[in-house]
């Protein structure tokens, strides 16, 4: 049986670009870098004493004035911060007491807001995730047992899994917290980059009762400006603002007054229309390279975002496939790494939004390859 570096001959393995499906992050050519040259110089020259200054730990006001106008919210529903990871921390500090612990997220979720939790001695419970959303029985069962704190839950393109929430479910999902006496952190850093289908309600627009929001720009921009927000109750963000100021003080507001200007002149719209257009084709790239080349797998068909993911078939481990893909110069995360009460083993997140679809459809050819021979 031949091996599988024998399978990539005549190339030597030197030959092979090395293709990355590891982390979720933006095309280095999505970065609109001369408009946020152009937003800094005017918000300096505009509001340098307010910016390079201490002030709220809100975040700048300015900031936050659009942000509400966007979402059409108070603005004192709308706090910001030095990025989406931040806020994880901050309702940590606030709702994971000694009297409750328990914090519920779908299965597969977000690892680094697994580190957060687990940080804070969360204790975590797992709800399957399915294509249209969490298992609703499997949710409703667990709460039998169980009193979360929080459900931490990314119901558009989810992290990792590429999900998006059917609108059914997102009501059953309210009914329940309304009814067991627990809210929703709402993770929607890719709400805004959908490529095809019928956009849903957040969360929070059906039910701001139970529901914080938060997301940032760090996909829409670009991760440097490390600016994220949150949207909620008044009372609840006036407690998250107090753990801001006991932890930095003030975040920054030269990153907050940058992302203000570039939005007060008009050019998010027109960078999430640019960054769709760019990225459309390589999530199309990717499902058509699945189609093809690994039909014998499951994968999801997102409507946007980042992630696919797919789940390897029988007797295929992500273990195996991640040891020879090293070998041929493609590198895939753990997917064991974004399930917290096991599981994953056959599960692989392919982050797209990084790389052309030739580098997807050559890291697909390598990948199929690998799993035949492992069968």
């Amino acid at each position: 049986k031949r091996t599988i570096e024998n399978s990539f001959r005549p190339y030597h393995m030197s030959d092979l670009p090395p293709i990355n499906f590891t982390r979720g992050v933006p095309a280095v050519e999505s970065f609109p870098a001369d408009k946020i040259i152009d937003a800094s110089q005017v918000v300096l020259r505009e509001h340098a004493s307010i910016i390079l200054q201490y002030g709220s730990a809100y975040g700048l006001r300015l900031l936050r004035e659009w942000l509400a106008s966007w979402h059409s919210v108070a603005v004192e529903s709308v706090l910001c911060s030095n990025g989406s990871l931040n806020l994880i921390e901050f309702i940590c500090s606030l709702l994971l007491h000694s009297e409750n612990k328990t914090v519920f997220v779908e299965a597969p979720t977000y690892d680094r807001a697994v580190t957060r939790l687990y940080k804070h001695g969360a204790e975590i419970v797992s709800i399957p995730l399915q294509d249209d959303g969490p298992d609703i029985e499997i949710l409703d069962a667990k709460l039998q047992q169980h009193q979360p704190s929080f459900f931490y839950i990314i119901p558009d393109f989810q992290n990792p899994a590429g999900t998006t929430c059917s609108h059914e479910k997102r009501i059953r999902l309210i009914e329940l917290a309304r009814q067991h006496g627990y809210i929703y952190l709402e993770d929607s850093p890719y709400r805004p980059l959908r490529y095809w289908g019928v956009e849903q309600p957040s969360l929070f627009e059906i039910a701001p009762d139970v529901v914080v929001q938060m997301s940032s720009f760090s996909k829409l921009i670009g991760p440097g400006t490390r600016m994220g927000y949150i949207l909620g109750d008044v009372d609840l963000l006036a407690k998250v603002a107090k753990v801001a100021e006991d932890t930095y003080i003030t975040p920054s507001l030269l990153s907050h007054g940058i992302v203000y200007e570039f939005c007060r002149a008009g050019h998010l719209q027109p960078q999430i229309d640019r960054l769709k257009a760019l990225y459309r084709p390589r999530l199309e790239a990717t499902l058509a390279s699945l189609d093809e080349h690994l039909p014998q797998a499951k994968f999801v068909r997102p409507d946007g975002g980042f992630f696919l993911s797919i789940t390897l078939p029988r007797g295929v481990t992500t273990m195996d496939v991640r040891a020879h893909a090293s070998r041929v110069n493609l590198n895939l995360a753990d997917g064991r790494a974004f399930f917290v009460n096991g599981g994953g083993e056959r599960f692989l997140r392919l982050p797209y939004c990084a790389l052309t679809p030739e580098q997807i459809r050559g890291g697909i050819s390598r990948l199929a390859e690998i799993v035949r021979r492992l069968q």
